[in-house]
C-alpha cells in the first residue's frame, strides 16, 4: 500500500460529537480545510471554526428532513478518487471534484433508540443512516488513500500522525478501515435484529446467497450475524494456560449480567464470570428475598426467607465447606445484615452479584473481612423477568442456538400422580425445590428443607448416583423436605434411598416408559409425588 497524499481536505459528519471541536481545531491548525453538513456544520461554525458547508460545494441543498445531502458525486467521488490513477484525477478535475484525503463520520444512535422498548417504529426508522454508512465504506474501501475516523476514540492517533508527517500510514489507515467495516456489519445487525423483532416469527424468506441452490429459498433463520464488542481481556481463561477476554452483544439490555457495573474488588476471572451469570439466574427465579451460593458453576447452597440476613444464613448452611470461596447471587439489593453475616470469622466469598447494594452494606464488606480488598461486588440494577432469549453456545466449527430456559413454570399446569397429596406447606417447598433444580447440572438432584438447599447432586452420569450424593450431603435435612429430579426417574430404584432418608414429597418431570412403577414406589412408601410434564436438563 502507498503512502497516502497529504491531508488537506477532510469532511466532517457526525452524530456523537465528542472531542469533535478539539480534534477540527488541531486539523485547522495543521492546514486541514474543513467540509461538513446540517448540525455538525453548525457545530463547528458556532465555535468559530472555518468550515464550507457541503450543500453549497456541491451546488445541491440538502432536502428531505436531511435524508439527502452527502449522497453525490462530488462527495463520493472526492472519497473514492485513487491518486495513483491518472483516470481518476483527470475526472476531478474535468468535473470540479475535490478530494476529501480525510473522512470523519459516524453514525445515528439506531441502537440507542431501539434500545426504548416504547419506541414508535418511525422514531426507529429514522434512524437508520443513509449517508453517513455510504460514506464509511467508501472511505474504507478507497483506504490506501484515505484516512477514516468513525469514533472519537481514533481521534488523538490520527492527530499525532497528521501533526508530524502531514498523512496517516498505511498501516493506521488499514487498521481503521477493518474498525469502520466492523461499525457498519454492527450497525447492520442490530437494524435487522430490530427487523425481526417487530416481524415476530413470519419474515419474509432472504434472497439466495451466490452459491445457494435456488430451487431452495433461504429463509430469515438459516442465517445469523452475530456482533461481539470487546469489552476486556481477562487475566486467563478456566486455567492459567488459556488466554480469554470478554464479549458484550451490541444490543444487550442495560440489566444484561455483562453490563454489570463492578463497585468494588480486584478484576474479574473468567470462571468469577460464568459462576455470577448462573448466580444471578438462579437469584432471579427463587422468590424474594432468596441468595444462591454458587461454587464451580452449581448452586451449594441457596435459600429464601422473610428477610435478607435469614436468607444468607440458610443458604450458607446448605453446604459451608462448599461455600467457602464461593459466588453468591442475590435478587434484592444487599442490606447491612447479610454484610454482617458474610464478614464473619471463618468465612470467604469471591463475588457478590445483586440489584443493588446499600451503602452500609458495602461499607462492612470493604472494611471488615480480611478479604475486602479483593471481593468483587457487582450491581446489576433491575432483574426482569425471564423471556427465553435466544442463547448460542459454540461447538467445534459451529453454533447451537436455543431459547433460554428461564421462563418461569406453571404449578397450576402440574399433576399429583400418587396416592397421597401434598400439603400445602410441601408444595410450596417443591416450588422452590424444582425452581432450583432446573440451574444445577444434569443429572440434576436437588434436596430442600425449609425453603433452602440442603443436597445437590451434580453432573452424575448416572441419575442414581447423583440421588445418593444429594441424600448424602443432606444428611438429617433430609428428613422431612423434599427431591426434585430435573428429569424422569427411569427405574424406581431412587424410590426406596429417598424414603430412608425421610423425604416428604417428589417432583419430577415424569414421561418415563416406567413411570407407574415410580408412581407405585412412591405409594408404597406413601410419598406423595408431583409431574411437572416439563425437563430442566442443563448441560
Amino acid at each position: 500500500m502507498s503512502l497516502s497524499p497529504p491531508i488537506k481536505r477532510a469532511l466532517i459528519s457526525v452524530s456523537d460529537k465528542t472531542g469533535l471541536l478539539d480534534f477540527a481545531r488541531s486539523l485547522v491548525t495543521c492546514g486541514v480545510e474543513l467540509f461538513s453538513t446540517g448540525g455538525t456544520r453548525k457545530h463547528l461554525a458556532d465555535a468559530g471554526l472555518p468550515v464550507r458547508d457541503v450543500a453549497d460545494y456541491t451546488g445541491f441543498p440538502e432536502m428531505m428532513d436531511g435524508r439527502v445531502k452527502t449522497l453525490h458525486p462530488k462527495v463520493h467521488g472526492g472519497i473514492l478518487c485513487r491518486h495513483d490513477h491518472p483516470e481518476d484525477m483527470k475526472s476531478l478535475a474535468d468535473h470540479g471534484i475535490l478530494s476529501f484525503e480525510l473522512v470523519v463520520v459516524n453514525l445515528y444512535p439506531f441502537e440507542k433508540t431501539v434500545a426504548n422498548p416504547d419506541v414508535a417504529i418511525e422514531a426507529a426508522i429514522e434512524q437508520i443512516d443513509i449517508g453517513g454508512p455510504s460514506m464509511v465504506r467508501s472511505a474504507a474501501k478507497n483506504h490506501a488513500f484515505v484516512t477514516l475516523a468513525t469514533d472519537a476514540s481514533q481521534y488523538e492517533t490520527i492527530l499525532q500522525q497528521i501533526e508530524t508527517h502531514g498523512r496517516t500510514t498505511p498501516e493506521l489507515r488499514r487498521q481503521l478501515a477493518g474498525a469502520a467495516f466492523a461499525r457498519t456489519s454492527q450497525y447492520d445487525t442490530a437494524i435487522a435484529a430490530y427487523f425481526a423483532k417487530i416481524l415476530g416469527s413470519s419474515p419474509l424468506p432472504l434472497p439466495p446467497s451466490p452459491g445457494t441452490d435456488h430451487r431452495s429459498p433461504v429463509t430469515s433463520a438459516d442465517a445469523v450475524t452475530l456482533h461481539l464488542t470487546h469489552r476486556t481481556p481477562l487475566r486467563y481463561g478456566e486455567n492459567p494456560h488459556q488466554s480469554a477476554d470478554l464479549y458484550a452483544f451490541a444490543d444487550a439490555p442495560s440489566h444484561a449480567f455483562v453490563n454489570a457495573e463492578q463497585l468494588h474488588g480486584k478484576e474479574l476471572s473468567y470462571n468469577n464470570l460464568l459462576d455470577l451469570d448462573a448466580a444471578l439466574a438462579i437469584a432471579k427465579a427463587l422468590p424474594r428475598p432468596a441468595v444462591a451460593v454458587l461454587k464451580h458453576n452449581n448452586p451449594c447452597g441457596a435459600a429464601t426467607a422473610a428477610t435478607l440476613g435469614e436468607a444468607v444464613a440458610k443458604a450458607w448452611d446448605g453446604d459451608p465447606l462448599s461455600a467457602f470461596g464461593s459466588v453468591l447471587g442475590v435478587n434484592v439489593p444487599v442490606d447491612a445484615a447479610m454484610a454482617e453475616y458474610l464478614s464473619e470469622p471463618g468465612k470467604f466469598i469471591e463475588a457478590i452479584v445483586a440489584p443493588e447494594f446499600h451503602p452500609d452494606a458495602i461499607r462492612i464488606l470493604t472494611t471488615k473481612p480480611k478479604w475486602r480488598d479483593n471481593v468483587r461486588l457487582l450491581r446489576v440494577g433491575e432483574l426482569p423477568v425471564g423471556h427465553g432469549a435466544r442463547q448460542f453456545r459454540q461447538i467445534d466449527g459451529g453454533m447451537l442456538a436455543q431459547n433460554a430456559d428461564d421462563l418461569p413454570d406453571e404449578p397450576s399446569e402440574w399433576k399429583v400422580v400418587t396416592q397421597v397429596q401434598p400439603t400445602p406447606e410441601l408444595h410450596h417447598e417443591l416450588r422452590f425445590a424444582w425452581a432450583a433444580c432446573r440451574f444445577v447440572k444434569s443429572n440434576a438432584i436437588v434436596v430442600s428443607n425449609n425453603g433452602a438447599l440442603a443436597g445437590v447432586g451434580a453432573g452424575q452420569m448416572s441419575r442414581v448416583d447423583s440421588v445418593e450424593i444429594a441424600l448424602k450431603k443432606a444428611g438429617e435435612k433430609a428428613r422431612g423436605g423434599v427431591l426434585a429430579s430435573d428429569a424422569f426417574f427411569p427405574f424406581d430404584d431412587s424410590i426406596g434411598p429417598a424414603a430412608a432418608a425421610g423425604i416428604a414429597a417428589i417432583i419430577q418431570p415424569g414421561g418415563s416408559r416406567r413411570d407407574e412403577e415410580v408412581i407405585a414406589a412412591c405409594n408404597k412408601h406413601g410419598i406423595p409425588m408431583i409431574f411437572t410434564g416439563r425437563r430442566h436438563f442443563r448441560h
